[in-house]
């Protein structure tokens, strides 16, 4: 009996380790079409221009930040190398915010049409074109893919948007292709946040190269890892694995949620860990749902937009005060989940109209969304109730 118990619990956890195959790249990919698209930006500028709300005020919040200072210096490095929690840091700081400059200039462009914010968003992106090589060190694919996230999307901006021309952007394609994608495109098995943001920035970054193969490969493993990283109670007792991790049995699964064995609808494999962490981990996941989307393949009605509405809930009610019960982190959790709402609940609420009352409630109170400094910046500008 006990050994018939056995093989049923552990034919359950392989189970629940699931790779998926591979989703069609677009035949033609949309341009501009990573996490922000033509007709969302479009509407932002219709807003700001007619003084809205909340659009105006988180406009002239980018505007009036540092990010968006026409006197800013690129500070690029040949080797960028970033030890754990950035220690060493040579380099990161710099480039993440760099990468988040011209992101933020490629915004104020296009809302604009003052030509200097594209000519610093060019100036910042062949400046580090020009330089850099590899990153270095433990956190090497968690800083290739914070940074590669934000590159992309300044990227296409400029490039399909703004008519001044930008000689060097072919040199910035091969910056992407030949420095960022082999350092992300393989995964990590990390903590969960590092392979989702990895695989926002491969999802990107092939979107800009119109690379199909690498988009198949990085929309797979993002598919997986959104499975393995927020439980459904359909997912069984124990949550979903990542086959390459051999998490095999409870109490591996159990030390890789942060020690937590009760497992409920809504809950992240870093829920427990804090919800800074978990907040990069649900960003990464709406911004490849959202890419997706302008892609092509809208990923919100499948499991991956219910996980997402899932943990936007759970987190939100405890980021609002709620009680931490004592069966969850030992009844004490650690908040700051950021910036890092407006894209899910857009899509989910807006678009599809699935009542989030207390995601709903902490975008609002938040707004308008700024930057986490890292890969995320503006999102109630670019997304905030954007029907687009």
């Amino acid at each position: 009996m006990r050994r018939t118990a056995l093989l049923t619990a552990a034919a359950a956890l392989v189970a629940g380790a699931l790779a998926w195959p591979a989703d069609a790249a677009p035949t033609t990919f949309a341009h501009p079409g990573v996490t922000v698209s033509q007709s969302q930006l479009d509407f932002a500028r219709s807003k700001v221009n007619a003084g809205a709300q909340p659009w105006k005020g988180a406009f002239d919040q980018m505007l009036a930040s540092k990010y968006a200072d026409l006197n800013r210096t690129p500070k690029p490095r040949a080797v960028v190398e970033c030890g754990s929690y950035s220690n060493p840091n040579y380099g990161c700081t710099d480039e993440r915010e760099d990468a988040i400059a011209a992101y933020t200039d490629a915004l104020a462009w296009y809302i604009t049409r003052d030509e200097r914010y594209a000519k610093k968003a060019i100036q910042l992106m062949d400046a580090w074109s020009a330089t850099i090589t590899d990153h270095t060190n433990s956190n090497a694919p968690l800083q290739t893919g914070w940074a590669g996230s934000s590159w992309p999307k300044a990227a296409e901006i400029i490039k399909y948007t703004y008519t001044g021309g930008w000689a060097n952007s072919g040199r910035f394609a091969t910056m992407l292709r030949n420095v960022y994608l082999p350092e992300i495109i393989n995964g990590s098995n990390s903590n969960g946040n590092w392979e989702l943001s990895m695989m926002e920035a491969a999802v990107g970054i092939s979107v800009f190269l119109e690379d199909k193969a690498s988009y198949d490969k990085a929309m797979a493993k993002f598919r997986t890892r959104t499975a393995a990283y927020v439980y459904l109670a359909s997912d069984g007792s124990v949550p979903k694995t990542v086959p390459s991790q051999n998490l095999d049995t409870t109490a591996k699964i159990v030390a890789y949620w942060q020690g937590q064995s009760t497992f409920v609808t809504g809950l992240t494999q870093e829920t427990c860990r804090d919800l800074t962490h978990t907040g990069y981990g649900i960003s990464a996941i709406s911004h490849v749902a959202e890419t997706s989307r302008i892609q092509g393949q809208d990923l919100y009605g499948t499991d991956v937009g219910e996980r997402l509405r899932q943990a936007l809930g759970f987190q939100a009610k405890y980021e609002l005060g709620t009680a931490v019960p004592s069966w969850l982190c030992g009844g004490s959790l650690k908040l700051g989940l950021g910036p890092v709402t407006e894209v899910g609940y857009n899509a989910l609420h807006n678009r599809l109209g699935i009542a989030m009352t207390n995601t709903q409630t902490l975008t609002e109170r938040n707004r308008p969304a700024g930057s986490n400094n890292l890969f995320v910046a503006w999102e109630t500008l670019t997304h905030g109730d954007n029907p687009s």
